[in-house]
């Protein structure tokens, strides 16, 4: 299944369900990027091109309309990383969607992007700095960096990590615009353990922090999912509301067992890409969605989410807003009329 872009044919979404465990944790969960999960091509993929990319542009475009800064934000980026991201980043797509990305190079290390699905062609001189968008109408605001502008061109939020002797590790640029109750401003700088402070259950990945920054720039490419609850498929959770937004309003509708459907779990699929020459690391997000209807009506994975939310701590319960909601969610997919009567 798939559907048509413009003269493009695009793949349907890919599918997860990350408490197919039956328990929750913060575990990194590390897997080879490329491991299967029964998504064909797009498992092998770091960027996930499909028939919702329309969703997540606009998305991402409304952000930046919003506030660029709020969005998309740098700390102590080091050159030679924005170069090699750029780089990176430009190389992957075209290797990635060849029929959706044409990269020229020119022997002094400029370079054009033509990007058929936006409509937009970049242009990088030698340091793949931006210089220059053709095509499409102008971003608005335009383009702040060629990271800016190439984020722009895929549904994944992107991170940049990097480390130094002197400094240790920390979160060098982001360009998160579909973000999961928190925003860019306060995570930029900061280590990956001041970053994941806030969640429970975090000490011991914290303590190994070290390790995992080794493992995340110097081996993979890696692959690993978090998951929550959400009451609506909107995409960006930022905290801070848009102006003229009510807070009340922003935050949503709370889960309701009585609400059709009641949830949607909110799934990232998160991967890591090391780019060891510079002693950093890529960190992407895509978000997408389950139905709880749909989870309802599978007995495994009914069974498979019950659990899970059996065995989360009660600061994991409020950490991803279920505290007062959980044990009815439980019942409710419990109760569903694809569930086996009760014995008498």
């Amino acid at each position: 299944m798939g559907g048509k872009m413009g003269p493009f044919t695009l793949p349907s979404p890919a599918r997860y369900f990350p408490p197919h465990t039956g328990r929750y944790d913060v575990a990194p969960g590390l897997k080879p990027l490329g491991t299967p999960f029964g998504n064909g091509a797009a498992d092998e993929r770091l960027f996930q091109i499909d028939t919702g990319f329309a969703e997540y542009r606009q998305n991402k475009q409304a952000c930046r309309a919003e506030r660029l800064t709020k969005y998309v934000v740098q700390d102590a980026l080091p050159p030679a990383v924005s170069t090699a991201v750029a780089d990176f980043l430009a190389a992957r797509f075209a290797a990635e969607y060849p029929s959706l990305f044409l990269l020229r190079r020119e022997s002094d290390g400029s370079g054009t992007l033509h990007c058929r699905l936006a409509g937009e062609r970049l242009r990088f001189d030698g340091q793949m700095g931006l210089a220059g968008v053709h095509g499409a109408p102008a971003a608005v605001p335009p383009y702040a960096s060629a990271f800016d502008a190439l984020c722009m061109q895929v549904p994944e939020d992107v991170a940049v990590v990097c480390t130094s002797p002197e400094r240790g590790d920390w979160i060098a640029a982001l360009h998160l615009c579909s973000p999961s109750h928190w925003g860019a401003e306060a995570k930029a700088g900061k280590s990956f353990a001041d970053a994941h402070a806030p969640v429970p259950g975090m000490a011991k990945v914290n303590a190994a922090a070290a390790a995992l920054m080794e493992a995340m720039i110097y081996k993979g490419p890696w692959v690993r999912f978090v998951w929550g609850f959400g009451a609506d498929r909107r995409l960006n959770h930022h905290p801070e509301p848009p102006p003229g937004v009510l807070a009340d309003v922003w935050r949503g509708q709370a889960l309701d067992p009585a609400g059709r459907p009641p949830f949607f779990l909110r799934v990232e699929r998160q991967c890591l890409w090391g780019l060891p020459e510079v002693d950093a690391a890529i960190f992407t997000i895509r978000i997408s969605f389950v139905d709880g209807e749909a989870i309802r009506a599978n007995a495994v994975e009914r069974s498979q989410l019950c659990a899970a939310l059996r065995s989360m701590t009660p600061e994991s319960r409020r950490y991803k807003n279920v505290a007062e909601r959980a044990d009815e969610i439980i019942t409710w997919l419990e109760t569903g009329p694809h569930s086996p009567p009760s014995p008498a």
